[in-house]
Formats: C-alpha cells, structure tokens, sequence
C-alpha cells in the first residue's frame, strides 16, 4: 500500500507512517481473527445438526430456531450496542462481546436440552451482535478510502472462511469426540483471542493509524456524541442509502440458507456421514468467502474512476447467484448440480463488499459503527435471522430440497431494490456532502461545550 507524503515530510514521518501501516495490517488481522472465532462459534452448530436432530428427537423447525436465534440477537441489539460502542469506545467493546460469545459458546456445549441451547445460543447472539459493525467500522478507520470495498468485502468473507473453518472443524471434533466437544473447542479458541486482542490493541495505538490513513481521529473515540436528530438523518436520509440497507440484506438469505442446510442436505439426498457432509459443506462455504474477496476486490477496480459502477456490479452479482442456484437445485442429484451450487455461492454473497463501501460513502466518519449496525440490522433481519428457520419451516412440509428451490428469490428481489438505489446515488451524494459539513460542525460545538 502506497503511502502519499507532502514535500516537507521527514525521513522520521516517512519511518513512523511505515512502522504506523504495518501495525495497521496487525490490528486488521486480529480484528478478522476475533471475526472467524465469532462465526465459528455460530456455525459449529450445523455441523451437528444430525446428532441434535437425532440425540434429542428435534424438528427441522427447531434445529433452524437454533440457527436463526442467534441471528435474531444481532439484529435487534446491533444498533444499540454499536451506539454505545460509539461512545464507550470501539477496542473495548470488541473485547467484551468476544468474551461474552465465547463463554456462551461454552455454555452450549454442556446444555442438557433444547431450551438450554436456545438459551445459551441467544447470549452468542447477544455477545456477537455489534462485533460486525464495530470491527469494520475500526478497520475502515485506520486504512485510505480507496480500499473500502476490497477491506469491506475481506472483513466480512472472514465471516465466510470462519464457517468453514467452524463446519470443517466442528465436524471432525464431533465425529471423534462428540458434539459437545466440538462447542468446546471453539470457545477455547475464542477466549485465547480475546486474550491476545486485548494485550496488542487499544485506542491510544490505533489513533495514530487513523491520522496516516487521513481519518479525523477523534470523529471515532470514546466520549464523541451526536445528537439523536443527526444520526437518524446521516443514517437514513437518503434513498440510495436505504436501498443500500434493504439489498444487502435481502441478497444474504441465500449464503445464510445454504450455510445452515448444507450438511443436512448432503446428509439427505447424497447419503453423506454427519462428519463427511459437513466437510463437505465447508468447501461450499468457502467458495462463498473466496467470492466475496473476488467480487469486492473487482468492485473496487471497475469502479475507481466511477464510483456508481459499485450499484452495477452488485446487481450483476445477484442475478448471477439467481440464475445459477435456481437452475441447480431443479437438477437431479450429481457433480454437475453440485459444480452449479457451488458456482451460484460464489456470488451469493458477492454484493457484500459494494454494499459496505456504498453505506462507508452515504454516511458521515464519525457514525460508522452506527451506519455498519444498521446494515448488520438490515442483514441479519431480512436475511440471516430468517433463512434458516423459514428453510426449516417449509422443509417441514414441502422437503428439504423443495424449501432450497425458493430460496434463490432472494438475490433477484435484492437486484430489483439496487436498481432502484443506483438512480439515486449521484444526486444522494450531493446531499450526503452537505451531511458531513453539518455532522462536523455538531462535533466541534459538542467538543467545545465538553471543554467549557
């Protein structure tokens, strides 16, 4: 990454921006890591869905609540909690949510019955609920503009390539130790990151990252307030923004249908072992993740000199995850529907990475986790919170594979609402312009009257 200098710089700033840039990739890796550990410890549970199912006699109803509760948790407490993120500080209450999913994670893994894991699958939900807004919102902050969707799009596939690694290695723990075992090793692994997260970063560290990067600092750190009036309006006054919103959300029931389903329909209709089907549904998910840093990375390309082109790719996107996985699940069983399923999920979660860089570009710096909340509102309410648990209520009367053949609506309704939004952006960005001014001049009034 290529660092601008003014003239009168000093071999000492080059030295500092230098050292200031590595430990910007320090923070972003941990930041991701703490994200794998919290999709893990969401996802595990999939991986084990023939052992619940069988162990204690649950519906497919029942084993999709377990699912969708935690997605549930998120969408309600996601904006809250990023606002108080916001002001409390962003590092600490990264920390705190990871603590919290990893021992709720635990807790799953000597839960008795079907309230107990509801239970203790809700506080996963509660600990993991503003983790998405608040880490990408600290990533953006500490990296130039220009790689907003490429960041956007990697943070989030983290979510990705943690439910493979939660499926994949869920599923070979429980295979040889049980299910139990397999809950226990995830949260292990998240209170071993928590650990490290908290030793290596803090706000005083990253505050320099953000100035290199030509970020206002102090637009991001604790004790920042914006009234009530002005959130809401840098949040949602615009209608690209909010078709921003209700796509992205739309077009994510598909990865998180496929996610929750995948092993029990390899189970079902490719006579697969539990362990088997969920290594193999990991692969799925995986090309998912590779998906969503391919097609974020090639957003920001096609769209460098021409910032609308983001509304275009992300309809394009869509429509391809539409076509593919409409056509693959009307096939009978065999490599060619699994070589099409898995093409479909290559760009099931393709318009990710635009959607993060077109609510980073309609809302104001100093409300990022706040507009990153209501996005994972939006994403968790009209997508991941429902797929698995309406997949599992249709499977329950139609069968599991006829339940999968209308889940790819979804991106083709998500393409609809882009378009709508990509009319509006240009004239939205004018007025997003004048927002920034008006959100600027609040901080400094704020600040002032703090000091006095």
């Amino acid at each position: 990454m290529h660092m601008q200098h003014t003239a009168s710089a000093t071999g000492e700033v080059v030295r500092v921006h230098g050292d200031v840039r590595a430990y910007a990739w320090v923070v972003f890796a941990l930041t991701v890591g703490l994200l794998l550990s919290d999709y893990m410890s969401r996802q595990v549970l999939n991986a084990v869905f023939p052992m619940l199912k069988s162990a204690w006699g649950l519906s497919d109803t029942q084993l999709g609540s377990l699912s969708s509760v935690v997605a549930l948790m998120v969408g309600v407490l996601t904006f809250p909690l990023s606002v108080l993120a916001d002001r409390w500080g962003r590092v600490k209450s990264i920390v705190l949510m990871a603590a919290m999913w990893s021992l709720a994670t635990l807790g799953c893994a000597v839960s008795t019955n079907y309230g107990e894991m509801l239970l203790a699958r809700a506080f996963v939900g509660i600990g993991e609920a503003a983790y998405g807004s608040v880490g990408i919102a600290v990533v953006l902050s500490i990296f130039p503009v220009r790689l907003r969707s490429t960041l956007t799009a990697a943070f989030m596939a983290g979510g990705a390539f943690g439910s493979v690694m939660g499926m994949a290695i869920g599923g070979a723990v429980a295979a040889h130790l049980g299910w139990r075992s397999a809950f226990g090793a995830m949260a292990v692994l998240g209170i071993v990151l928590v650990i490290v997260y908290r030793i290596l970063v803090t706000e005083g560290r990253i505050a320099p990252l953000q100035s290199a990067a030509g970020h206002d600092s102090k637009a991001a750190s604790p004790g920042m307030r914006t009234s009530f009036r002005a959130l809401m309006k840098g949040l949602f006054s615009t209608r690209s923004i909010r078709c921003a919103y209700v796509g992205s959300g739309f077009h994510l029931l598909v990865p998180a249908a496929l996610w929750a389903w995948m092993p029990s329909f390899l189970n079902r209709y490719y006579g697969m072992a539990p362990g088997k089907a969920a290594m193999a549904a990991a692969a799925f998910v995986l090309v998912t993740g590779l998906g969503m840093v391919v097609c974020g990375n090639l957003t920001d390309r096609i769209s460098r000199n021409a910032p609308g082109r983001k509304w275009l790719t992300a309809i394009v996107f869509c429509l391809a995850c539409f076509m593919l996985l409409a056509i693959a699940f009307r096939m009978p069983a065999g490599p060619l529907q699994l070589a099409l399923i898995a093409a479909g999920m290559f760009f099931s979660a393709g318009a990710t990475g635009p959607s993060g860089a077109m609510v980073a570009n309609l809302t104001p710096p100093a409300i990022h986790a706040s507009a990153f909340a209501t996005l994972t509102l939006a994403n968790n309410l009209l997508g991941l919170a429902p797929a698995a648990i309406l997949t599992g209520i249709v499977a329950d009367r139609i069968g599991l594979l006829g339940a999968l053949q209308l889940v790819p609506f979804a991106p083709l309704l998500a393409a609809i609402v882009f378009a709508i939004g990509r009319r509006h952006y240009a004239h939205d960005l004018d007025r997003v312009a004048a927002l920034r001014e008006e959100a600027s001049r609040n901080t400094q009034a704020t600040t002032t009257k703090a000091d006095s």
